[in-house]
This record gives structure tokens, C-alpha cells and sequence, in this order.
């Protein structure tokens, strides 16, 4: 006869193998399943507790919309990337696809951050251009990209509202609503031009 601490017991056990095996899950598909309160006290916001609770949850609503924005524009410059590599070879920045005042200012901003000291952000040159700029590559090279997205104009149109939307992201601001509901849509315009 089981006395009332083997079941707890193995109700406890059980608990802690459902729990390692989910652990594993999250490690090889990099996902969070969410069985576990986060444990990251030392977050940036607690190291300032003068922050008021409204703005810490403010900040906390936007970092979906950042999140969703740093994937895309990170998916758009592999597209790129990928795009111009495959024409021009590794160097396919050196050549004439990318519009010289886009280098210039890429220049600008490399030796902008080397002057004031900050650690180079990357070693391609790709990932010091705009949202605004990566709209232009693609454009400006649109007979590579022709096979691959659906619409010139639409490319366009597509990527002026994405960069219109970005603007609350990249500067702090809490967004609206209906502009939530833009950037979802803008998004899977993106995803469905994607040809």
C-alpha cells in the first residue's frame, strides 16, 4: 500500500520531468512555451526603479511591435543580401547596384561611430543603411528582385508604410490602436508579395 507521500512524490517527479522535457523542447526549437515565470530579475528597467509603472508597461507593449519590426527588416536585408550575392558575388556592394548617395552615407555613419568611439555595429555595410534606403536597393535593382517579389509599386507602397510605421517603434512613442493594426497588416503585405 502507497502511503500519501510516495503519491506526492511521484507527482512531484513527474512534474519535474514534464518540465525538463519541455526545457529541451524550448532549447532545440528555440521557442519559449512559457511553463516557467520569466527569471530574468536583473532586466535594465530594475536596475531604475524611478521609472513609473505606466511607462515600464508601455515599453513592455511596444517591445512585440520592435520584435516584429527587428525580424522583418533583418528578413529584408538577407533578401538583399542573398539577392545582389547571388548576381554580383561577395562584393556586391563595391559594384553599381547600391546608389552611390546610400554608400556616402553608410561612409558617414561608419566613420561617425569610429570617431566617437562606439564599437562598430556590424562588418556589412548593408546593415548601416535606413528602412527608407533598403526600399531604394530593391527598387533601384528591380530586374534581380522582379522573380522573387510580386510588384514594383507595390514594393513601394509596402515599404513606405512600413517605414511610416516604424517611426512610433524606433522613437519611443507609444502606438495606436489602428496603427497596431496597420503595422499587422503592412506586415503580411510584406509576406505576400514574397512571390
Amino acid at each position: 500500500m502507497h502511503s500519501c507521500d510516495d503519491y506526492l512524490r511521484s507527482f512531484g517527479m513527474s512534474g519535474l520531468l514534464i518540465s525538463d522535457e519541455l526545457r529541451q523542447i524550448e532549447h532545440s526549437f528555440a521557442v519559449n512555451l512559457g511553463h516557467l515565470p520569466p527569471t530574468d530579475p536583473a532586466s535594465s528597467v530594475a536596475f531604475y526603479p524611478q521609472f513609473e509603472q505606466s511607462v515600464r508597461q508601455e515599453a513592455a507593449d511596444m517591445s512585440d511591435h520592435y520584435e516584429v519590426f527587428y525580424c522583418l527588416e533583418q528578413a529584408i536585408r538577407k533578401l538583399i543580401t542573398e539577392t545582389l550575392e547571388e548576381a554580383e558575388g561577395v562584393e556586391w556592394w563595391a559594384g553599381a547596384r547600391v546608389p552611390t548617395d546610400i554608400k556616402e552615407s553608410v561612409v558617414g555613419l561608419v566613420k561617425k561611430e569610429k570617431d566617437n568611439g562606439i564599437t562598430q555595429r556590424s562588418e556589412r555595410m548593408i546593415d548601416y543603411t535606413t528602412f527608407g534606403q533598403l526600399s531604394v536597393v530593391i527598387t533601384s535593382n528591380w530586374t534581380l528582385f522582379e522573380p522573387i517579389l510580386k510588384s514594383k509599386r507595390g514594393v513601394e507602397r509596402v515599404m513606405a508604410s512600413l517605414n511610416l510605421l516604424r517611426g512610433p517603434i524606433a522613437h519611443c512613442c507609444p502606438m495606436q490602436e489602428d496603427e497596431v493594426d496597420r503595422l499587422r497588416l503592412a506586415v503580411k503585405d510584406w509576406f505576400r508579395m514574397i512571390g
